[in-house]
């Protein structure tokens, strides 16, 4: 297996054990392929939910950016509807997982398989 797959491996992990979630594996896996390289690094492979500059760019690069979604008061609330399933108190907080948890909100995971 290489690096990413690993990854993807400790990714369901947290999301079956920790979470209690049923994973999509293909979504979950196109999901993390579109995370690309920030996924190898260790500050940027996570989500810092409780920062505003950290919760707006991920609105601004992945709802609006990557899932062509138009920015209003949804998508703040779409991103809030995701830290609660995440759980405040779950850390780390994965890119992968939480872009995985925003698509499924959205009803984007179509376009990561």
């Amino acid at each position: 297996m290489g690096k990413r797959d690993d990854l993807i491996v400790k990714y369901k992990k947290q999301m079956t054990e920790k979470i209690g979630l049923k994973v999509d594996d293909a979504l979950l896996t196109g999901v993390t392929k579109a995370c690309g390289p920030s996924i190898y690094n260790a500050d940027a492979s996570t989500v810092a939910a409780s920062d505003p500059k950290e919760l707006e760019r991920v609105k601004q690069s992945f709802l609006i950016k990557k899932c062509g979604l138009k920015d209003g008061p949804k998508l703040d609330e779409g991103i809030a509807a995701v830290i609660s399933t995440y759980g405040k108190s779950t850390r780390p907080k994965y890119r992968a997982v939480f872009y995985y948890l925003l698509a499924k909100h959205f009803r984007k995971s179509t376009m990561f398989k």
